[in-house]
C-alpha cells in the first residue's frame, strides 16, 4: 500500500545544509508526511510535519532552519535543512498518515542518516 524511501542524508560541516526526500511507491491517498529524527541512545522526535493542504509544523529547535515540502502528483516530500548544527545529527524518518479503511494508519520508511562535524 504505502512503501517510503528516504534518501538526501550524508555528513556535511556544522552550517552546511542537507535536502532530504521521501518517495512514496503506493498510490493511497495519505493526509500528511512527516519527518522523525532519531539519535543514538533517544528517543524517536518530531521535526516537522506537512499536511495533504500544505499545511507545516516544525518543532522549535528547527525552525527557520528546515522547511518541508511536497510534491503530491510524484508523492514525494521534501525535507530541505539549513544550517546543520552539532545537535541535529540523527537518522531521520519520514512517516505518512493515511486513511485505510475507518482507520488512519502510519507508515514508516528506513531511515537515512544525517551527521554533522563541527
Amino acid at each position: 500500500q504505502v512503501m517510503l524511501v528516504e534518501n538526501g542524508g550524508g555528513s556535511v560541516q556544522s552550517g552546511g545544509s542537507l535536502r532530504l526526500s521521501c518517495a512514496d511507491s503506493g498510490s493511497i491517498y495519505c493526509k500528511s508526511t512527516s519527518w522523525y529524527r532519531q539519535s543514538t541512545g533517544k528517543e524517536r522526535e518530531f521535526v516537522s510535519s506537512i499536511e495533504r493542504n500544505g499545511t507545516t509544523t516544525y518543532t522549535d529547535s528547527v525552525k527557520g532552519r528546515f522547511t518541508i515540502s511536497q510534491d503530491i502528483p510524484k508523492l514525494t516530500a521534501y525535507l530541505a535543512m539549513n544550517n546543520l548544527k552539532p545537535e541535529d545529527p540523527a537518522t531521520s524518518f519520514c512517516k505518512r498518515s493515511c486513511p485505510v479503511g475507518w482507520q488512519v494508519k502510519d507508515f514508516w520508511g528506513q531511515g537515512t542518516q544525517v551527521t554533522v562535524s563541527s
